[in-house]
């Protein structure tokens, strides 16, 4: 073999630029919850500069799991990197191509990243050492952390691997020769200014015709945000849709079925030719409801969406 093929170059990272997040799967470890014995996933999340890192034990990796995962973390951070690494995992991509364009993310997870406004990077595959980091860390977890423990429910788990968390963030690390909790402070990281709640929204793909549907009936957004996933809010007889966390529409409910509730000006950007191809025949009858809204305060529904 070539010194080419053998050689590689370490890439250090600027800060406050990048996370690598991966997921080790511990078969050997089981823990009791909810009347039955379940196996042991390890989520990790680790900053590029600094080499902050954060661990956390579940029973399931679904993809809402992984998003609160990620939320402790950026906590437990004090903010996040502009970008994040990731395998080629379902809770996060639902088809990956050659180029990270053409792929298609998991609809929730790419509703979560653009809320906060991190990019996820997908790694080409067969490629470990894109993410060498935070691998180098699951190996570290499984070597160092899981020799010898002992716990009696998965929050005494967690409370450990906490204070691990706490006890090699705050020792010399070998590579960067420095206390990541030092070097943190220099990472800059977009602060948390709200949580994303996972429980409490609903999403909804706009539709060609500017609409979204709801309950059996369908609602009216603007029309930049065609092909968009928006989160959907109800609360008091009104529906709110939110995209990347700022309000874009709100209706009044129609308790009906097969209604259309639109606001004409979300569809004031449509060219005349545009307008015409619209392609929902309903918008043509006569069971079109134009609910004029008077001046409300608009803060009751961030308050439900992110309180």
């Amino acid at each position: 073999m070539d010194l080419d093929e053998k050689a590689t170059v370490r890439f250090e990272t600027m800060p406050g630029k990048q996370g690598q997040m991966d997921c080790g799967f511990f078969e050997e470890h089981t823990v009791y919850e909810d009347g039955k014995w379940k196996r042991r996933y390890c989520f990790l999340l680790v900053l590029g500069c600094s080499r902050m890192r954060y661990i956390e034990f579940v029973t399931d990796m679904s993809t809402n799991i992984l998003i609160r995962c990620h939320q402790n973390a950026f906590r437990y951070f004090g903010g996040y990197p502009e970008e994040i690494l990731y395998d080629n995992m379902k809770q996060v991509v639902v088809k990956q191509l050659l180029k990270q364009e053409d792929s298609t993310l998991n609809r929730q997870f790419e509703d979560f990243a653009g809320f906060y406004g991190f990019k996820p990077i997908l790694c080409r595959p067969y490629r470990g050492q894109t993410k060498g980091k935070v691998e180098r860390t699951v190996r570290f977890v499984r070597d160092n952390f899981m020799i010898g423990i002992k716990y009696n429910s998965l929050a005494d788990l967690n409370g450990q691997a906490l204070a691990w968390c706490n006890k090699v963030n705050g020792k010399v690390h070998a590579t960067i020769n420095e206390i990541p909790f030092e070097r943190l402070k220099k990472e800059g990281l977009s602060p948390l200014k709200r949580e994303y709640i996972i429980d409490k929204i609903n999403l909804r793909r706009v539709q060609k015709d500017c609409l979204i549907s709801y309950a059996g009936n369908q609602y009216s957004v603007p029309a930049e945000y065609v092909g968009k996933d928006v989160a959907v809010v109800a609360l008091d007889n009104m529906l709110a849709a939110y995209y990347e966390g700022k309000q874009i529409a709100l209706h009044r409910i129609s308790y009906q079925k097969k209604d259309i509730v639109v606001n004409h000006q979300h569809y004031r950007r449509l060219t005349l030719k545009h307008s015409m191809d619209v392609e929902n025949p309903l918008l043509e009858q006569g069971n079109i409801i134009d609910f004029p809204l008077k001046s409300r305060d608009l803060s009751r529904y961030d308050e439900v969406l992110y309180e």
